[in-house]
């Protein structure tokens, strides 16, 4: 893989904005709608960026949301407005205008949020899961009612719904669970596997399921069986994974390159990782899979950012080493905007659209 020659600067400098904020970057998100990013760091902030402002980082909107540690950040089961959890036991939404409301004031962190709406941005249809200690809360679109509560043998590390919104899954210490939305009767379908699961995500057709572990590996499960998939080899945990737009790929950090399992052709069993171009000695830490091509972010322990296209064998540099390592890294979901943030609170966009 090349990287692009003849460029006078990368994609931030020439086609973004950026500026720097108090606070580690713990997640940022576009709404569904596209029209706008939200930042959100340890120290409870959230920023705001509007499409219109995505050129001028002075315009984004900060204010204090959380009365300590945000730790998590999605969007709203809506096509604007986003939720956040924090430390401070609350799960709160946040509005396109910046108005926020509770939506719950519990007795534990809330650590964990997920939403899902269908592809037409129907409101009713949107359902929100948020975890706190043991269980998962499922609630409809307005976040007002609760329509059932989920409990697991351990601490839920990660929470996420299949693209169809059937099914919700968390990840725990050893293994992961599955969940029918609308089941009369709460049967989980437990994924059995010794040790400590962080992060969940699931194959885009539903296939199969995959948890990042506290060791230097991904364990899976192909769906139809429950046959085991083991993902091992990277030099450091890995902290960020994603599935292609088409769900060919598994995307992951972890490694000084971005290492990507084959989940065709009866991979990934069997077959070797395809790396991308990366840094040498320096871990990617955020990886993230553009909408509509086969395009692939990647953000690093320096906080370099990398544009890359295993199709067209290319690279274009986004950001340049310095500062902190990148800690937040999403596209929109038109595919026209990349947001990233960093441990140091430097915070961008990039306007990728056609010009």
């Amino acid at each position: 893989m090349r990287t692009e020659s003849g460029a006078p600067a990368g994609l931030l400098e020439r086609r973004g904005a950026a500026r720097t904020i108090d606070g580690h970057v713990v997640a940022c998100v576009a709404s569904r709608d596209s029209n706008q990013f939200a930042f959100a760091t340890a120290e409870g902030d959230v920023v705001l960026a509007a499409r219109a402002d995505f050129a001028d980082a002075v315009a984004w909107q900060v204010q204090t949301v959380h009365d300590g540690a945000i730790l998590c950040l999605a969007p709203d089961a809506a096509p604007t407005g986003f939720l956040t959890g924090g430390d401070d036991s609350t799960l709160r939404r946040i509005g396109a205008d910046g108005a926020v409301t509770d939506l719950v004031r519990g007795r534990r962190w809330i650590e964990h949020v997920a939403t899902w709406i269908d592809a037409k941005n129907t409101p009713k249809s949107g359902v929100i899961a948020f975890a706190s200690g043991k269980q998962v809360e499922l609630r409809d679109a307005a976040g007002t009612e609760t329509l059932k509560v989920l409990d697991h043998p351990s601490t839920v590390s990660g929470v996420t719904f299949d693209a169809k919104g059937k099914r919700v899954a968390a990840s725990h210490y050893n293994g992961a669970s599955m969940w029918f939305v609308q089941a009369r009767v709460d049967n989980p379908r437990r994924l059995d596997w010794k040790g400590s699961h962080t992060g969940i995500i699931i194959h885009p057709a539903g296939d199969a399921l995959v948890t990042s572990m506290q060791e230097n590996e991904l364990h899976g499960w192909r769906l139809a069986d429950g046959h085991n998939m083991r993902m091992s080899g990277y030099p450091a945990k890995v902290q960020s994974m994603a599935f292609s737009r088409t769900g060919k790929w598994l995307v992951t950090g972890g490694a000084d390159s971005v290492v990507m399992w084959p989940f065709f052709g009866g991979g990934p069993m069997g077959k070797p990782p395809v790396e991308l171009a990366g840094l040498p000695g320096v871990i990617c830490r955020r990886v993230a899979c553009h909408p509509v091509h086969e395009i692939v972010a990647a953000g690093f322990a320096d906080g370099t950012i990398l544009l890359e296209d295993a199709t067209a064998q290319k690279v274009l540099p986004v950001r340049d080493a310095g500062g902190g390592a990148v800690s937040a890294l999403a596209f929109s979901p038109d595919g026209t905007g990349l947001a990233f943030g960093t441990e140091d609170g430097a915070i961008g966009i990039v306007d990728l659209a056609a010009r």
